[in-house]
């Protein structure tokens, strides 16, 4: 095996607006590993998103170099507990050498393309008049469930494009998410709630920072509007850690980014104490590239729920690679069209 990495930098065709400001690229790292014998070469993302991701820190670029260095002297590789964007890109690209086809890390029918993924369509932050523009595009495009990005504009013009929602479509038809990324203080969040609940929402993700455990957990039981929790799950690097979490807050689900979490058996640990603590769950992307939503949007075709996932964001860059994912009528599912890889291999 020959093993290797290369860094990637994405560019956004626009700037993507989040409550953490406005973003024009994003770098990311790519694993690769060669059979000499049969040409064949396996892919795997390192995901980390500055900012936010946990192994954001001094020593991210070096931990992918030991690990590329052990597997090519087949030495023990790393602890990656804590650096859970490399755990994931090794794992992915682990999978993807044993399947020994492109692209394919969970074999599956949404993997050979005869099955598809039921996804939300994702409305990023901007002027008024741009999100209003997305909202109708979604609509028209078939998507069933909607998730608005909230927090970073005035609060009334959001409101006013989840009413501009409702006037068309009940809840019964369409399903709205809205996501605050911790926009919301101590002082507003209770009325803020109070005002997003009469618009029928699905759940509020993260209204307020995490790591405020008590007030969280306060929320989640007063809310009128169902919390789910995401950037709360930063940094559980072990199970107590999550059942700690999961039991003190008690959300009415967690959302789950695998490149934040650690490989799959992170991500599978999470729905398991979900479950058994009564908390729902959805898988959501994290600005990957394709070769990363790919891996995810596998995994998640193995332990999907019926629920509206977050992996609609393949499409969001100008460099990307290109892949047979497709989105159609709010779904994404796997094309006829080949990988081309040409630009790692």
């Amino acid at each position: 095996m020959i093993a290797a990495f290369h860094k990637h930098v994405l560019k956004f065709k626009k700037p993507a607006g989040t409550s953490r400001g406005i973003l024009h690229e994003k770098p990311t790292w790519l694993l690769t590993l060669r059979n000499p014998d049969t040409g064949f070469t396996a892919v795997g993302e390192c995901g980390m998103l500055p900012g936010l991701s946990a192994d954001d820190r001094p020593g991210y670029e070096e931990k992918i170099a030991e690990t590329v260095k052990a597997l090519n002297r087949s030495t023990p590789l790393p602890d990656l507990t804590e650096w859970p964007s490399v755990a994931l890109g090794l794992d992915t690209l682990q999978r993807n050498y044993a399947c020994g086809t492109v692209g394919e890390v969970f074999p599956s029918p949404f993997s050979r393309g005869r099955d598809a993924l039921p996804i939300n369509g994702l409305v990023w932050m901007g002027e008024a008049d741009e999100m209003r523009r997305q909202i109708d595009e979604k609509l028209a495009a078939g998507f069933r469930c909607i998730k608005l990005k909230i927090g970073a504009i005035d609060f009334e013009t959001e409101l006013g494009l989840l009413a501009h929602i409702r006037s068309h479509f009940p809840a019964d038809r369409i399903e709205i998410r809205v996501d605050a990324n911790g926009a919301f203080g101590p002082e507003d969040v209770e009325d803020k709630l109070d005002r997003l609940a009469k618009f029928d929402l699905h759940s509020i993700e993260q209204p307020i920072k995490p790591g405020q455990t008590e007030l969280m957990a306060k929320i989640c039981k007063n809310s009128p509007v169902p919390v789910a929790l995401d950037e709360e799950l930063i940094g559980c690097f072990t199970h107590d850690a999550r059942e700690d979490l999961i039991r003190e807050i008690k959300p009415f689900a967690v959302v789950l980014k695998p490149s934040f979490l650690g490989d799959f058996a992170a991500a599978r640990d999470w729905i398991a104490l979900a479950e058994a603590n009564g908390a729902n769950w959805w898988i959501t992307s994290a600005l990957e590239s394709n070769v990363g939503l790919n891996a995810i949007a596998q995994f998640t075709y193995t332990v999907k729920n019926g629920a509206y996932q977050g992996l609609g964001t393949g499409g969001l860059y100008t460099n990307n690679f290109d892949s047979p994912l497709r989105i159609r009528e709010g779904h994404l599912e796997k094309a006829s069209e080949p990988w081309n890889l040409k630009p790692l291999l």
